[in-house]
């Protein structure tokens, strides 16, 4: 099993929905919290481990201890989504005002990059085998954020999609290549900084990327961007599942890289335009969006792409005792994602007030009742 691990970006504020900006007292106060560029939202980072039981707790655990803090200093809350469901992206909070890297983020993109999410990084420490591992994952990776989509609302207001964070999230830069090598991706990663289209080497914003000590040059993990917020830890544990048990079978199966098992193979500008376009489909309407397959250019529902991948990987999983893991895929798949969910709600006749508010308690009462029985040893 590879090792995993989770950047886990929240958004915070009161029990009626509303956002509010807390990332510098939170920042101060708790350890291994940090702040992004504006203070409504904040991150905390998971050990890498291989054990699945332990990621649940690592995932769980700072959170508890977030929400016990925001409950003692006025009882604020976590709110779900990956969007501000409810206000205010008209202006931009800064969270650091003197951060010049901060300073750029607000001015060339605004509120646009003020989203929560999930980023699963997982460990390859060879890094053309990593390389490898991130064509595939980039091609699949719609299929992730159809799975996660977690984002239907932006100001109060249904926006259309079920993934807004991911339909308005600036990529940069622009035109982010398959990388065919290591050393391809380093001479670009120098291009891109030599020529400011990237600000520094963490400025590679685009659904997955390789990460390490030293980027471009001391790689040693995959890290998938593509992800919404996912509150019910059992399911995220299912889609990292999902995530390894592929990353496993190309490791032990190279001839699944695109780069040979494609039909588009000798024209990779073609297989970045699927993927771009399947990641667009995909944020508008997640698990019932018609994608075009990589692989042989097929036409085909999300939920089906998903459904083919699960039957294709899960000898993999049983072989590396992850298939007990993976059937939350399945009840995403028959109950609809969170977007889905809330949208359903929205048609009875909902607000979307009142949407986010039943998620936000929703959250908190899981939440409780999975680290409760779960995660208490580790407390003390």
């Amino acid at each position: 099993m590879l090792t995993k691990g989770f950047e886990v970006e929240v958004y915070t504020g009161l029990p009626t929905g509303e956002i509010v900006g807390l990332s510098d007292r939170i920042t101060a106060e708790l350890p291994n919290f940090v702040k992004e560029p504006d203070s409504r939202n904040v991150e905390y980072i998971t050990d890498p481990l291989t054990d699945y039981d332990l990621l649940l707790c690592g995932l769980m655990l700072p959170r508890r201890k977030l929400r016990q803090y925001l409950q003692s200093i006025g009882g604020y809350t976590i709110i779900p989504g990956s969007t501000l469901s409810l206000g205010d992206s008209r202006q931009f909070h800064r969270s650091d005002p003197h951060n010049a890297y901060h300073s750029y983020i607000e001015k060339t993109y605004g509120t646009d990059v003020v989203t929560a999410s999930i980023h699963i990084n997982v460990g390859v420490p060879d890094p053309e085998r990593l390389i490898q591992a991130c064509r595939l994952v980039r091609l699949e990776a719609p299929l992730i954020l159809a799975l996660s989509a977690s984002s239907p609302f932006l100001d109060g207001e249904v926006t259309g999609f079920h993934s807004t964070r991911w339909g308005m999230f600036p990529q940069t830069p622009a035109n982010v290549p398959l990388f065919e090598s290591h050393a391809h991706f380093i001479a670009w990663t120098e291009a891109q900084l030599a020529a400011g289209t990237m600000q520094n080497v963490r400025h590679l914003w685009n659904s997955v990327r390789p990460n390490g000590a030293d980027r471009p040059y001391d790689l040693n993990r995959l890290e998938l961007r593509i992800c919404d917020l996912v509150t019910n830890p059992v399911k995220l544990l299912a889609i990292t599942a999902l995530l390894e048990a592929r990353m496993l079978q190309l490791l032990d199966d190279p001839s699944l890289d695109p780069l040979s098992s494609s039909i588009f193979k000798t024209d990779l500008g073609k297989l970045v335009q699927i993927t771009t376009d399947n990641e667009q489909a995909v944020a508008r309407d997640s698990l019932d969006a018609t994608l075009t397959h990589w692989q042989d250019g097929r036409s085909l529902l999300a939920r089906d792409w998903i459904e083919e991948l699960y039957t294709e990987i899960w000898p993999t999983a049983k072989k590396q005792g992850l298939s007990c893991f993976l059937p939350a895929v399945l009840d995403i798949l028959r109950d609809g994602n969170e977007a889905q969910q809330w949208l359903k709600l929205v048609k009875k006749g909902w607000s979307v007030r009142s949407v986010i508010q039943q998620a936000s308690l929703s959250m908190e009462l899981d939440e409780l009742e999975l680290s409760d029985k779960l995660c208490e040893p580790l407390v003390a």
